[in-house]
């Protein structure tokens, strides 16, 4: 339909319609985006009003055929020109980008409603500059940033409840167990025989066979010690989530002992869970000695639960009251038995903070990913990370560093050992991933 016959449905009088039909294409031809609909609009408009009334006209225009702010100047230009006086602002405005007049057309009719209201308000009223991140930023945005040591008891519920949508699943490994396959894989020569002979010896399909694919174990020690009790809830909750999402995860918490709560943690009902685990737990909120812990746990637990590829999640902020001797001696033994070792610090994601303290730096040298989990796009990161493990043991999956859609996670720097870096550029680890290169782990 052209503008003509546009105007004409709109019921205006030829003389009006002719002057309305070249404006809109004058605005074309300078480069905003003018449909037939939006000189419909603007025909309509003309019969509410005094088209005489120079000020009325322009705002009757501005209302139906700007969309976008960036256009106002364009337009104003087009207007002096097309209908006669001096343009707003005395200067000449360059063409606007062309766009899709159709782009939202809800969207764009109510953004010009606003301006013709807030012009017929106060026509003298100056604009006020929004900054960028206040018009970005949206309640959710603001709460996946919130801290969950500064977070208030109502965000911490609000945070809890988000935690429930994250899609949590660690990423299959190839068993040895082999299963039938339509394509690819190996060819299954004894079902190609079977077959045969129950035809006579004619081979009508060759049969093929690949690797089963199974979720890896997941192992989780959780640091429930004083200096990680603003974290410790959420955390749990965290991984109560996890463990119901992941059939094949063993949790267990240390301050002073190791205590084992999985079971405790296969509850559906995360209250119901969280209050028989704290039943378990003596040494909540006390001090810390991550390396006896991880001794215990490799003496008690390690044989059962560290094989098929097992990944290791340690949440701690590497406060520890032991000798890191002990500890460093611990994280080389569980990296070595390990397919990945993931050490989750709350403190990386605070500005200035080092692996300085001595539990710390005596770990960082055995560990894969070093990563921050202190709210709650940490905790998408750290899902996306799981799902993403690479095959090889000790290998950097670039994936892995790519964040979804819904997040974007500091980028990752290049591979490094803690104890080879001097104490000015261990700051670097203040916001940033750490993914460790293949290879040998451990002290340079």
């Amino acid at each position: 339909m052209s503008d003509e016959r546009g105007a004409e449905r709109a019921g205006a009088a030829p003389g009006v319609r002719h002057v309305a039909v070249g404006f809109a294409r004058a605005l074309r031809t300078a480069g905003l985006a003018i449909g037939v609909a939006d000189s419909e609009a603007f025909v309509a408009a003309l019969a509410h009003i005094d088209p005489v009334v120079r000020r009325e006209l322009y705002l009757a225009a501005r209302a139906t055929l700007v969309r976008r702010r960036e256009d106002v100047a364009v337009f104003d230009a087009v207007f002096a020109t097309w209908f006669g006086g001096p343009a707003p602002g005395g200067q000449a405005a360059p063409r606007a980008p062309r766009t899709d007049p159709r782009n939202d057309p809800r969207r764009a009719q109510h953004t010009a409603l606003v301006s013709y209201m807030a012009e017929r308000a106060d026509p003298d009223a100056r604009p006020v500059d929004v900054p960028e991140d206040a018009r970005a930023a949206s309640a959710h945005e603001r709460l996946a940033r919130r801290d969950f040591s500064e977070a208030t008891p109502a965000e911490l519920d609000q945070i809890a409840r988000a935690m429930r949508e994250l899609r949590l699943a660690v990423t299959l490994r190839r068993s040895r167990r082999q299963v039938r396959a339509r394509r690819g894989g190996r060819l299954d020569l004894p079902r190609i025989v079977r077959d045969a002979a129950r035809r006579g010896g004619a081979v009508l399909v060759l049969a093929r066979r690949r690797a089963k694919l199974r979720r890896r174990p997941l192992i989780v020690l959780a640091d429930i010690s004083g200096s990680m009790e603003l974290y410790t809830r959420i955390l749990l909750q965290f991984l109560h989530g996890m463990t119901q999402a992941h059939a094949r995860t063993e949790t267990f918490v240390f301050g002073t002992r190791l205590t084992r709560i999985t079971a405790q943690l296969q509850l559906r009902r995360v209250d119901a869970a969280l209050e028989h685990a704290a039943r378990e737990i003596v040494d909540f909120a006390g001090g810390t000695r991550i390396g006896d812990c991880l001794h215990a746990f490799e003496r008690l637990y390690a044989r059962r639960v560290l094989g098929r590829g097992a990944v290791v999640l340690i949440i701690s902020d590497g406060w520890d009251t032991g000798e890191p001797a002990r500890l460093g001696d611990a994280m080389r033994r569980l990296a070595r038995r390990a397919h990945r070792v993931v050490w989750c610090n709350p403190l990386l994601g605070k500005a200035g903070y080092a692996p300085e303290v001595r539990g710390m730096a005596a770990a960082l040298p055995y560990v894969d990913d070093f990563v921050p989990v202190h709210d709650l796009r940490s905790l998408r990161a750290l899902a996306h990370r799981l799902a993403r493990i690479p095959r090889r043991k000790g290998s950097v999956d670039r994936r892995a560093l790519t964040p979804p859609h819904a997040l974007t996670p500091p980028r990752a720097l290049t591979p490094l050992h803690a104890r080879a870096l001097p104490t000015r550029s261990l700051s670097a680890l203040a916001t940033h991933a750490v993914t460790r290169p293949a290879g040998r782990r451990g002290p340079p």
